[in-house]
């Protein structure tokens, strides 16, 4: 995956851009990077062959925006974990 953006998207001077339309080969590239590229489409990209112990999914949650939140426990699993925690 990671090659076809290489081959579609790199410029000469090593930043990625936009293409017009994916589907024309050879697509004519714009003149501007998006800034979701670099904050999400990476993230997600490297997310998607990293460990799963990395960030387990069962304490963690990611926002539309690929940040990732931490899962807090609520009610008696917090107080469950507080007594664990305290001993």
């Amino acid at each position: 995956m990671f090659a076809a953006f290489r081959a579609g998207s790199r410029a000469s001077d090593g930043a990625y851009t936009s293409l017009d339309d994916v589907y024309a080969q050879p697509s004519r590239r714009r003149d501007d990077m998006p800034t979701f590229w670099l904050a999400e489409t990476l993230k997600y990209l490297f997310l998607n062959f990293a460990p799963p112990t990395l960030l387990p999914l069962d304490g963690w949650v990611f926002n539309t925006e690929a940040h990732p939140l931490r899962i807090f426990p609520r009610g008696a699993e917090a107080a469950g974990a507080a007594a664990a925690a305290a001993a």
